[in-house]
């Protein structure tokens, strides 16, 4: 009996259209800017399936792409000499699939491109279906880089293209299914349309919530296995509103540049030496930085500090912990030596607060991650900011919140807030990675690409990520609301008359140079960081450098299974222009 698909060929043709631009880096600033501009970008491609069978049976369900691009920005049209299409294989989340396209092509000068676009099919909205199924975010390279490591590639183009009604209905018109002497087959036509409604259905279907049960620990909680050949101190000091925080030194030999890593909210200095990868301490040590310092400061879970009803803010980080922390770093090093910042999240807002607002001095270089002093976030997490502090404390009678609360035994209000998280969040079989998305930005999830993170992390994302009280999302709130600008939460408490009202005002004056980096799929403070290097060229031009990462988000920057390859590279290449011999 022949297998069900048998040697039929399936084609059909799309065209999509859309805009973009060379001067933004994530995809919808470079669709608006494009639009603005008139930089169109299309496609016009014919897809081939030569072997149905084939087909159904490969993990990839690939197929061949030709035709051509169409842009000003490339120069005009572009003929494609290969291309790729994926339709639908699965992914690293559970209710997530992509329609992928790779093409290469030449421009009219004979440049060599690689276009990278991908449909985002995943139910995370309401009516999603249609918007998901005919959407292309794009990236366009220069030269025919290896797609698999894009992120390693620097991005010229970005935007968005998509198919409208009209255009959707010529597809169809196209879709053939032809047996080799060419006639049609009704039977591989219907074989087809079962696979694509079938994997629709397996993206939009109901599913079940997560096992509660406890996974195995695979490494310690607070383990500094993932570092060799260094000595590990601690150091425990004391800020000026007298909470004891710490700093964790791992030396192999003296220097004259010292790294000091600073961790975001929730977080700890463990993101930084994960054994499962290749971590950015242990990077740093082998490519020759001798000294480098971890800070726990009072948004790490390693500390009490956030698993109660507190009304610390990003002030007493900037005003409070980094100096002192910077104090007790110069005590064991000394005057002389150099010292470089490499600080991610809320670590990295607080640490732009210190240096443009002059509570933090002494720094050659720093490497701020997702977001400086411009916070931006999406309308849902801004409604969250807004509601959320409130009904979490008046309204549920809830102290903080912990992505641990869907494992922890009995009920209670924090409990029964994961298990609603679980409802809406399929994307995983982690009632941590659940929690963290309902914390935190607007994503499924939202803190990370599943695909970037190795199955170890996931399953201990209750050790990485802790609580936090909930009035530091009110700071967030205030500053969104304030044109997306860092300031100030009580600014008539005299505690906090060292900080500036506005920390843009002597920015001309802060000479420190800055890597602003983001992940261009951040779903946390998504493009802040753009528009934080915006406002500061404005004022410094090129003082400041700005580096999107392609296919990565917020967290996964760091945390990240390929990060020592995609990632700290750049990192690196950054400290050792500021570094000295």
């Amino acid at each position: 009996m022949a297998k069900e698909g048998g040697s039929v060929r399936i084609t059909f043709s799309e065209t999509m259209r859309g805009y973009a631009s060379a001067a933004q880096t994530t995809f919808a600033d470079g669709h608006a800017e494009g639009k603005k501009a008139g930089n169109s970008l299309s496609i016009d491609v014919s897809v081939l399936i030569p072997h149905l069978a084939h087909f159904l049976d490969e993990p990839a369900h690939a197929g061949t792409l030709s035709g051509k691009i169409d842009s000003p920005l490339l120069g005009g049209t572009c003929p494609v000499q290969s291309g790729v299409f994926r339709l639908l294989p699965d992914t690293a989340d559970l209710d997530r699939k992509v329609m992928y396209y790779q093409l290469y092509a030449l421009t009219p000068r004979q440049e060599p491109i690689t276009f990278v676009g991908v449909k985002q099919v995943q139910h995370d909205q309401l009516f999603d279906l249609w918007h998901d199924t005919t959407t292309l975010y794009v990236n366009i390279y220069r030269g025919h880089i290896d797609p698999g490591k894009a992120a390693q590639a620097a991005l010229w183009i970005t935007g968005i293209i998509g198919l409208g009604a009209p255009d959707f209905i010529r597809v169809l018109g196209t879709l053939r299914a032809t047996t080799p002497d060419g006639s049609t087959s009704l039977a591989g036509l219907a074989r087809f349309g079962r696979f694509f409604a079938g994997r629709l259905w397996d993206v939009y279907r109901p599913s079940l919530p997560p096992s509660p049960d406890h996974p195995v620990r695979k490494y310690p909680l607070f383990t500094t296995e993932g570092v060799s050949n260094a000595g590990i101190s601690v150091h425990p000091f004391s800020t000026a509103d007298g909470l004891a925080l710490q700093l964790t030194r791992f030396r192999r030999n003296d220097c004259d540049d010292v790294v000091l890593l600073i961790h975001g909210l929730t977080n700890s200095s463990d993101m930084f030496i994960m054994p499962e990868h290749r971590n950015l301490v242990q990077t740093l040590l082998d490519e020759g930085y001798g000294d480098v310092w971890a800070l726990d400061y009072r948004g790490s879970c390693r500390f009490p500090y956030n698993l109660a009803r507190h009304r610390y803010t990003f002030d007493d980080i900037a005003l409070f912990d980094h100096p002192a922390a910077i104090a007790e770093l110069r005590r064991h090093i000394g005057p002389d030596r150099r010292i470089h910042i490499v600080a991610h999240c809320i670590g990295a807002m607080t640490v732009a607060m210190g240096l443009f607002g002059k509570t933090i001095q002494g720094v050659s270089s720093a490497i701020l991650n997702s977001v400086a002093l411009t916070p931006n976030v999406s309308a849902w997490a801004r409604m969250k900011l807004a509601v959320g502090p409130w009904a979490i404390e008046s309204l549920l009678g809830i102290d903080y919140m912990n992505p641990s609360w869907g494992r922890q035994p009995g009920w209670s209000p924090g409990k029964l807030l994961a298990l609603a998280s679980n409802l809406v969040h399929r994307e995983c079989d982690s009632p941590e990675c659940h929690t963290l998305s309902f914390m935190w930005g607007d994503g499924h999830p939202s803190v990370y690409g599943h695909a970037n993170i190795a199955a170890e992390t996931h399953e201990r994302l209750g050790d990485l990520f802790g609580g936090t009280g909930v009035h530091y999302y009110r700071h967030v709130s205030k500053m969104v609301r304030n044109n997306n600008t860092v300031v100030k939460y009580a600014p008539d408490d005299p505690r906090y008359a060292a900080l500036p009202e506005d920390y843009f005002r002597h920015a001309a004056e802060m000479t420190t140079p800055l890597l602003l980096t983001l992940g261009q799929d951040n779903r946390v403070f998504m493009d802040s960081n753009v528009i934080c290097h915006q406002r500061l060229e404005k004022i410094s031009p090129g003082r400041h450098r700005l580096q999107a990462f392609t296919g990565y988000g917020h967290q996964d920057i760091f945390m990240g299974k390929n990060v020592h390859a995609d990632i700290f590279p750049r990192l690196v290449g950054f400290l050792r222009e500021h570094s000295h011999d």
